[in-house]
């Protein structure tokens, strides 16, 4: 014990001996432990989607593979009878579940909310195990009227009372008897439902003419469940062609994708899994430890840089009969301490900007020091800090020679000196590579988000389409337009980005009996290209006048009438069987941006139907105050859709949302370049104002002999300058073969221009030119009369 406390008291006396240094020191590396810690806290939070189900080693989401024009394209949807049938013929599944999310309106009296939830068969309880708070699994759907929430939307509705047996009303129409409530559902977790109401209660209302009982309606989510016992692998063998025995020609290959990849490994590319958040993950993963590992550069080249301060103290220990192996435990020990400081100054600075970065992630993220994992995770670092921070300057200091330190003789120590410089170049070099793919992964994002994209989302307003809006749409648009602040509206099946609807067996004049073309499809009302800010590349737009006259018109987009041969799209027809007549095509609409934001369109096919209408689209007249619009759209809503908030979006900020993990990939690489920047510079700043200090007496002969300030100042700053220089001839290839690899995932992207390269050289060196110029011009102002006073 004894031993210990002299052992810290002499690392105490030599830390506040030095205490511009041990700043230096200890701020850089609880910089960059405070980076790192952000970052796998941010991993953590990502890593912990969906372990909250108990079963999610035995859950999976069926998704399924078709092949069109010899691309394999991967979807989420598969047919009604899915479910029900694989449950019956293949051996090893458990249970089964179909989904359908939707948004509805729930009302109680004079309160009124939109809920997102899910038509479920009753296995749902089973494969996700949720809690039951009141009721319980067995009987919760011996109804189909009845309806299991979450205690969200209990509390929202019923506040403290007991739910169970109590009714909502349900989009103004039918009313709901609650059978059941279920405990909230985490927010890590890939899908939320705040309610529940059988599955079949859904078939019952949408399976007219029996459209939902064919193989080749994709129209439903399924879960299976295997049992403990079985083998993944081949269920999945025999999901792969199932239902091609049950569908003729069917061309969908169904497959099983893990509850463990539904968050971090959901994007497939020719039918295969490749990657997903998992890239993102990673690399910041390795970014944290670069940062840390900047950090840990710093503490090694301050640390040998200083070694002369403690030549003396080595000498003396060794004289004494200190061994080599008890001085390097020593120095080590130092520096797990020094550690150790970081870390604690570390956690108060991840504690400070916390909130801020919440705020940026769009996440509630917590410090949990009461978790041991967390404070395991935390001496871990310390420790690996400590050892790889404090490993070469114990090894070198260790290894001075007594004799050579009581004459006097100075260390040349060559081999230290171009170890510090060989770790400022490995510093800036990772820095410049930093600020390369920062600058690089925002011009992409933006090249996306401003490209053209067939369609102008400025002032365009979407609103759910519920209740009266589209059987009484004609009136509701004319009210619209009359209040002066609408330009124009219009319904449409599906978001204008989304892909929405598609299907396959369209054939045409002159088509190819053996191509099979997947097109999206949109059910529009006349004026919707005017609203959308669509262009006619040729022919003409649905009537307004006289909507019912094109009920057999068509308009395609230009890659499907490219498609559709040689010559104009105008006049052909298309027809899906012989059952019912050939459409004509009237119009040809410029393609537009949809689905894969990344990749080309794929052609799209527009009906004159308001049947399937999901949203209206109003486009505000110019000018106009986004409030005043939204307050006579509300009041024009109120009153010809009554009994439905006016719940409204706006269709740019909806785009923006779909890059929302791209965007925050971007202000992360950028937070954390800047701060690896300043780490970097914390290190050049402890080097140049050592180096100053080693040749204070030189710079006061010059000075004498008549040596300038700016003269001494570009001596001074000259090597430090060289080895930023270095770092960014080495950085630049580095950097472009990654940025290089990551954008070729993209189809539509941006070129890897020169002045990027240049730009972020530029900085880098102009970065450590201010640092290191202030500790140069500091020395070569200094009186020479006081640095030379002792000679």
């Amino acid at each position: 014990m004894g031993m210990l406390v002299n052992f810290l008291k002499i690392t105490f006396r030599n830390l506040w001996k030095n205490r511009s240094y041990s700043f230096l020191n200890i701020f850089g590396l609880a910089i960059g432990i405070a980076c790192a810690g952000l970052i796998f806290l941010w991993v953590e939070d990502e890593l912990s989607y969906d372990q909250w189900i108990p079963k999610k080693n035995q859950l999976y989401y069926v998704q399924e593979n078709q092949t069109y024009e010899g691309k394999v394209r991967t979807f989420g949807s598969t047919p009604v009878l899915f479910a029900p049938a694989v449950t019956k013929e293949i051996p090893g599944i458990a249970a089964a579940c179909r989904m359908q999310s939707r948004q509805v309106l729930f009302s109680l009296g004079d309160k009124a909310l939109y809920e997102k939830g899910a038509y479920a068969d009753s296995s749902f309880f089973e494969l996700f195990d949720l809690p039951f708070v009141e009721g319980n699994a067995r009987d919760a759907f011996s109804d189909l009227t009845n309806i299991v929430i979450t205690e969200k939307v209990a509390r929202q509705f019923f506040g403290e009372e007991k739910a169970v047996g109590k009714t909502l009303k349900l989009d103004n129409k039918s009313e709901y008897r609650v059978s059941g409530v279920i405990r909230d559902i985490p927010f890590n977790s890939t899908f939320q439902v705040d309610w529940v109401i059988p599955f079949q209660t859904f078939y019952n209302a949408n399976n007219q003419g029996g459209n939902l009982d064919r193989w080749g309606s994709n129209s439903t989510n399924t879960f299976l469940l295997l049992s403990p016992q079985a083998d993944a692998a081949a269920v999945n063998k025999k999901l792969y062609g199932f239902i091609q025995t049950k569908a003729e020609g069917a061309t969908a290959k169904a497959f099983l994708f893990s509850a463990n990849d539904w968050h971090l490994r959901d994007h497939f590319e020719d039918g295969k899994q490749a990657g997903g958040r998992i890239d993102y993950v990673r690399m910041f993963i390795v970014i944290a430890w670069i940062i840390l590992l900047i950090a840990c550069i710093n503490f090694m080249n301050l640390a040998t840089a200083r070694s002369d301060k403690r030549s003396k103290e080595v000498g003396v220990r060794k004289v004494l009969g200190a061994e080599r192996k008890g001085l390097v435990g020593r120095f080590i020990g130092e520096a797990i301490v020094l550690s150790a400081l970081a870390v604690i100054t570390g956690v108060i600075l991840i504690a400070l900007v916390m909130p801020a970065f919440s705020l940026l992630i769009g996440k509630s993220l917590s410090l949990g020091l009461t978790s041991p994992m967390h404070l395991g995770a935390l001496a871990a670092i310390a420790l690996v800090c400590g050892l790889i921070a404090g490993s070469y300057p114990a090894l070198y200091l260790s290894s001075f020679n007594p004799i050579f330190v009581f004459k006097g003789i100075r260390m040349r120590g060559t081999g230290a000196s171009y170890i510090r410089k060989g770790l400022v170049v490995m510093q800036f070099t990772i820095s410049v590579v930093l600020i390369i793919a920062t600058v690089i992964i925002y011009r992409q994002v933006e090249h996306i988000r401003t490209r053209d994209l067939g369609y102008n989302l400025n002032n365009l307003v979407t609103v759910n389409v519920r209740g009266r809006i589209a059987g009484h749409f004609k009136q509701i648009r004319q009210d619209l337009l009359q209040t002066g602040v609408v330009e124009n509206a219009a319904l449409n099946s599906f978001n204008t980005f989304s892909v929405g609807n598609n299907g396959s067996g369209a054939k045409w004049d002159g088509s190819d009996p053996n191509q099979d073309v997947l097109i999206s499809y949109r059910n529009v009302t006349p004026g919707f290209l005017a609203t959308a800010g669509m262009k006619l590349a040729e022919g003409r737009d649905f009537r307004l006048d006289l909507p019912e006259a094109d009920s057999m018109h068509v308009l395609v987009t230009e890659t499907l009438a490219k498609m559709m041969g040689k010559g104009s799209a105008i006049g052909k027809r298309v027809w899906w069987d012989s059952k019912n007549p050939p459409m004509t095509v009237v119009g040809v609409v410029k393609d537009f941006v949809f689905g894969d934001m990344y990749g080309k369109p794929d052609p799209v096919m527009f009906f004159c139907d308001t049947n399937n209408a999901r949203l209206l689209y109003a486009r505000l007249s110019p000018g106009v105050q986004p409030e005043e619009a939204l307050a006579k759209m509300g009041e024009v809503m109120k009153l010809d859709n009554p009994g439905y908030p006016f719940e409204y979006s706006f269709v740019n900020e909806d785009f923006n949302a779909l890059f929302r993990s791209e965007a925050l990939i971007g202000q992360l690489s950028r937070l954390f370049a800047v701060l690896a920047i300043l780490i970097s510079c914390l290190g050049l700043f402890g080097l140049s104002a050592y180096m100053a200090e080693r040749r204070i007496k030189e710079i006061g002969i010059r000075k004498v002999l008549g040596a300038s300030v700016p003269g001494l100042t570009g001596l001074l700053s000259k090597e430090f300058l060289q080895l930023v220089l270095l770092s960014a001839l080495i950085a630049f290839p580095l950097a472009w073969v990654a940025m290089d690899h990551w954008l070729h995932q993209f189809a539509y992207r941006i070129g890897i221009e020169w002045w990027v390269f240049l730009a972020a050289g530029a900085s880098a060196i102009g970065i450590a030119l201010v640092t290191v110029s202030f500790q140069s011009i500091r020395a070569a102002l200094m009186n020479p009369a006081r640095s030379l006073r002792s000679e």
